[in-house]
């Protein structure tokens, strides 16, 4: 298939963005991904979308929303109230029709009516909204046949190469239909076609199983453009599947070839097969071989950039990178767009007619790690984080604007380059001759500078080294108070921010030095934060549940008033008005008891090792606090920092416990002698200062942190790991 080459002046590259609307079906439950995460009742959030500057929107107008039960009754009070806010906005829908799905529950890709039933809607779509000149009526036809018809992932739960060819072909001609309906009513209309761009990578012992799967990979685009015929690569194979040469051919006589193909790439779409399963973990293994992301065990992957000059050189009609996103560290999804965005600049400057690169799940998604078969809570951000009362644009909202505008983003994190490029990124002996292209320097990369090295700090320092951020410790021996040494310090290091961990959790320490303890970390925190505003450095700092005086019954948020009882949480409220007041543009992350540092150390640990020996262990049970995973706390503030967020947040994970119960559930959980757990009093704890008796939070700028319950099993996870130490 044949187009233009043209290198005449063309308009810039296009900003596009996508909302995640996933609605498939799981045996007999819909799983809909707009009602999760919440899109379907925030009219709004189109204003926030349309805010980023992207010239085009692929939103739903989906089938199974549309007509659930019958082609005759349609509801559409939703899909109006929705594209008429997107044409008053200005930003232009990609209509989606079916999205991973298998349709309502009186069709199926297994049902021979299927095509003209979604022909029927996608007249129907068309004729109620003319206006509308750009159409996915099927998104990745030939992923959803996969994990439909294949894997048996999806409904209706098929596996087998018959069930993939006749769902697959099942798409495609709907595709076809649906175009054909759609035009008669909007002659203009274009044919947006998406599919999952990958590729497989092998031994020599699996190049064959590699060789049929990247040629099988472009079936879905093949079959529209005409293309399968008895001389193409998989006649034989559609044939022994199942398929009878006319309802191939048909689609020969019948091309509809896409105006703009769309591609979609993760980290996840190159594979690497490799026979020799007892090298892998069984996660990674069929019944038959290994199958793994080719990034974690292959030197040799091909990248985004290469998969493009493939596509245009196979087709040759105008390409649209239609989803991009990395389910990762706010950082990483930084650089994953912006790599993804540089390699279409790069190939279409070589020629190829590139047209747009897009921002796949604007508002984020949701329980993608289980392929979508179950919601369990787990959420990946977008553009915006719908966790807090409205969706909150993080980092990559800038640099999809800078984008938009024509602008490079200057975010200091994207001068490091992303995990995929760096050498810590297998998870076995790779594969494969290393390359000799040099990874981005970083050797003029501004550092986040870390203060402190207690377990909040040495966390920090672990994910600052597992993100790629680079930075520099200084561990102990500065005086906050003295503002000739931080200036300097601060002159010397150039920090783009500073992450402030002095004097975390030591309440005892500050009740017995309470003028020394106030004098670092109050005062000193007014110079610190004079100095950061002064040089244009963010400033991250960690406060306390300790500011509050425990009277409460309901777990307290950032607006209640505080009243602390112990030294600690006076120099820390103090440390907070003094942070605030001369640099308000700093974040402040107040949290509670921590746990979970990786090291073996902290109560728990301790706990743990004790009953593991038959002793018993003292813990306080008077005392009800929101506990905080190590690892979530500093994970989420570094992002909070990233996104450049300011004032105070409530970072916890959600619920609230005693010492007492927390041992307790993590010894019955791990097979320890729970009734060797015996309830203490201060006095027996050896505590100094005294602690509010009620100190739970919650947070009113969006619960960030995974729950409790979630938090505890990652950590009883970890302890057995680690050989139960």
């Amino acid at each position: 298939m044949k187009g233009s080459t043209g290198q005449e002046s063309r308009p810039p590259l296009d900003l596009w963005i996508g909302v995640e609307c996933t609605f498939n079906r799981v045996h007999e439950r819909y799983l809909n991904q707009l009602e999760v995460c919440g899109h379907d009742r925030r009219l709004d959030d189109l204003d926030l979308l349309a805010g980023l500057g992207a010239r085009r929107i692929r939103y739903p107008v989906l089938w199974e929303q549309v007509a659930p039960e019958s082609l005759d009754q349609t509801d559409w009070r939703w899909t109006d109230e929705r594209l008429g806010r997107l044409r008053e906005l200005g930003l232009p829908p990609i209509a989606t029709l079916l999205h991973h799905g298998s349709g309502p529950r009186y069709t199926s890709l297994m049902d021979p009516e299927f095509p003209e039933k979604l022909a029927v809607y996608a007249r129907m779509v068309a004729e109620r909204y003319p206006w509308i000149k750009t159409y996915t009526p099927v998104n990745e036809p030939l992923t959803t046949a996969r994990f439909s018809g294949l894997y048996g992932v999806w409904y209706p739960h098929h596996a087998s190469d018959e069930s993939f060819v006749r769902m697959l072909l099942s798409e495609c001609r709907g595709t076809v239909l649906a175009m054909r309906a759609i035009r008669e009513v909007q002659p203009e209309a274009q044919l947006i076609q998406t599919d999952d761009l990958a590729k497989a990578h092998a031994t020599p012992g699996m190049q064959a199983e590699a060789d049929f799967q990247n040629e099988r990979r472009w079936l879905a685009y093949d079959l529209l453009c005409g293309l399968v015929d008895e001389e193409h690569g998989l006649w034989p194979y559609l044939i022994r599947a199942g398929a009878t040469p006319d309802e191939v051919l048909w689609f020969r006589d019948n091309p509809c070839p896409p105006d703009v193909i769309g591609v979609d790439y993760y980290l996840t779409s190159e594979r690497f097969l490799d026979e020799r399963r007892e090298l892998y973990l069984p996660h990674h293994c069929n019944a038959t071989h290994a199958d793994i992301e080719a990034v974690r065990v292959y030197h040799n992957h091909a990248g985004i950039a290469h998969l493009l000059r493939e596509t245009w050189e196979r087709y040759r009609l105008p390409i649209a990178v239609t989803e991009a996103h990395l389910g990762s560290s706010r950082e990483e999804q930084l650089r994953w767009f912006e790599e993804i965005w540089q390699a279409a600049e790069q190939v279409r400057a070589e020629g190829a007619d590139i047209r747009a690169v897009t921002s796949w799940a604007a508002l984020g998604s949701y329980d993608w790690n289980t392929l979508h078969t179950e919601f369990r809570g787990y959420y990946e951000p977008g553009a915006f984080d719908v966790r807090s009362p409205v969706p909150r644009p993080t980092a990559l909202a800038g640099v999809l604007r800078a984008r938009a505008a024509g602008e490079v983003p200057a975010h200091p994190s994207l001068a490091s380059p992303g995990f995929w490029q760096r050498p810590d990124r297998f998870f076995y002996t790779p594969v494969g001759t290393p390359q000799s292209a040099a990874v981005r320097a970083v050797l003029n990369a501004r550092p986040l500078l870390i203060l402190g090295s207690d377990r909040l700090g040495q966390v920090t320092e672990r994910l600052c080294r597992d993100r790629g951020l680079e930075h520099r410790v200084v561990a102990g021996g500065l005086d906050l108070s003295d503002a000739a040494a931080v200036q300097a310090l601060l002159d010397e290091v150039r920090p783009w921010a500073v992450i402030n961990t002095l004097g975390y959790g030591q309440i005892d320490e500050a009740e017995r030095q309470h003028g020394r303890f106030w004098q670092t970390h109050a005062v000193g925190s007014a110079t610190l934060a004079r100095a950061c505003e002064a040089r244009g450095a963010a400033l991250l700092s960690f406060s306390s549940d300790q500011v509050f005086g425990g009277e409460g019954e309901a777990p307290y948020h950032e607006a209640d008033p505080a009243a602390p009882i112990n030294a600690y949480g006076r120099a820390k409220l103090e440390a907070e008005r003094q942070i605030l007041g001369n640099h308000p543009g700093a974040l402040i992350v107040r949290s509670s008891a921590v746990f979970g540092s990786g090291t073996g150390r902290g109560l728990l640990a301790h706990a743990l090792r004790t009953l593991q020996t038959g002793e018993t262990v003292l813990v306080d049970q008077d005392h009800r606090f929101s506990p905080a995973y190590l690892p979530d706390l500093v994970h989420t503030s570094l992002d909070l920092l990233i996104d450049g967020e300011s004032g105070v947040w409530h970072l916890v994970n959600s619920g609230e416990t005693t010492w007492a119960e927390m041992v307790g559930r993590l010894a019955h959980a791990g097979g320890l002698p729970n009734h060797q757990i015996r309830a203490a009093s201060a006095h027996e704890l050896g505590w100094v200062a005294p602690r509010p008796r009620y100190s739970a939070l919650r947070s009113g700028r969006g619960q960030l942190l995974p729950s409790l319950d979630h938090a505890l099993d990652r950590y009883l996870d970890g302890w057995v790991r680690a050989g139960r130490r």
